[in-house]
């Protein structure tokens, strides 16, 4: 709340034609014209308002906020007040409705910090997946930090356009891939805010040719933040896997997770223990390295199912750095089988009532 020496009787009108001069730089239209004042009273001169925000305007409220009160200073105001409300439904996006017409499934691949294998989970998910008979794509959405080029072998590899202004997904492994990492230059850094990032997520639906998919698979970054929330309100995801460790730590971790696609209404299908072991490449020898338990305790802390546990092997490595998804390579491995058994349960749990698709419009 902030007073000020009363010098003249403002108007509710006046008031209106400040605000008006406040824009959002996401909507490119005044907070007013956008529909974002909801509230905008004067009362001997004490003014009152009240902004309704989406989670994507959260990203710029500070700077909303600064503005506003930059304009109403010089009205001479005796007090104002700021109120934020949150919007309980937008507009449907076109990136949605893209969504459900020709992508049955969209599932997240998540983890709560990185370096825990969530993008080579999430490769091999997507090629098991296909494996299986399935349409299947593969979305990086590390905006920061994409691993698919890499994992797929297409480092230095650009998307082709259409008559149609769109771009073509890169093929390989049986898959059609996008990913930052094809449009910037290889090394190049991403420096981008939420509502760039925002953007580019719409993008990679709106105008990227998938064609028609049994699933979709996402390699979200590792965390929570700008991206997982502009992808639960941009499109309907069916659901969620949460990669973690062994140790007991990733119960922390695998929290974050839960809670933040509890919170936009996301089913979680399940969690999966990467690096469970390590399994000796000449002797085969198993050794707990990281302890062992910690995803599966996870799973159960938190009401969730647990998936499997995927092995700690110097051929998953080295299959990673050439571009070779293991479940590819050999099929008939440890690590295949496991993956495919995940791969099997995520597409029974889609086809369960309970992880049907939902859209949270928090």
């Amino acid at each position: 709340m902030t007073f000020f020496k009363k010098e003249k009787n403002i108007t509710k009108e006046d008031l209106i034609e400040t605000l008006k001069k406040v824009r959002n730089p996401i909507r490119k239209q005044d907070i007013y014209s956008a529909g974002m004042v909801k509230l905008a009273t004067v009362c001997d001169n004490i003014a009152k308002v009240q902004v309704e925000l989406t989670p994507q305007d959260e990203a710029i409220k500070d700077k909303i906020k600064v503005d506003i009160e930059e304009q109403l200073f010089p009205l001479g105001l005796k007090e104002f007040k700021i109120e934020w409300t949150t919007a309980h439904h937008e507009p449907p996006h076109e990136a949605a409705s893209y969504v459900g017409v020709q992508i049955k499934h969209v599932i997240a691949v998540a983890s709560g910090k990185g370096g825990v294998g969530k993008s080579t989970v999430a490769a091999n998910l997507a090629v098991a997946l296909s494996k299986m008979g399935a349409k299947t794509g593969l979305l990086d959405a590390d905006i920061y930090g994409p691993s698919v080029p890499l994992l797929m072998q297409k480092v230095g590899v650009h998307p082709e356009g259409t008559p149609q202004n769109k771009m073509l997904p890169i093929e390989g492994y049986g898959l059609k891939l996008m990913s930052v990492g094809f449009i910037a230059e290889p090394g190049q850094a991403i420096i981008w805010r939420g509502p760039m990032i925002h953007k580019l997520l719409q993008e990679f639906f709106q105008k990227v040719e998938w064609g028609e998919l049994d699933y979709l698979v996402i390699d979200l970054p590792p965390g929570t933040g700008d991206t997982q929330l502009s992808l639960s309100q941009l499109i309907p995801l069916a659901g969620a896997v949460v990669v973690t460790t062994p140790q007991d730590v990733a119960l922390s971790d695998v929290e974050k997770c839960v809670s933040m696609f509890k919170r936009v209404n996301i089913p979680i299908l399940g969690v999966v223990e990467n690096m469970s072991y390590f399994q000796c490449k000449k002797c085969g020898e198993r050794e707990e390295i990281f302890l062992h338990g910690g995803g599966e305790k996870a799973a159960k802390k938190w009401g969730c199912d647990f998936l499997g546990a995927l092995p700690l092997k110097t051929s998953i490595c080295e299959g990673g750095d050439r571009g070779t998804p293991f479940v590819y390579e050999n099929e008939k491995s440890e690590e295949s089988q496991s993956m495919l058994k995940i791969a099997q349960t995520v597409k029974e749990k889609l086809q369960q009532p309970q992880t049907t698709i939902k859209i949270s419009r928090v």
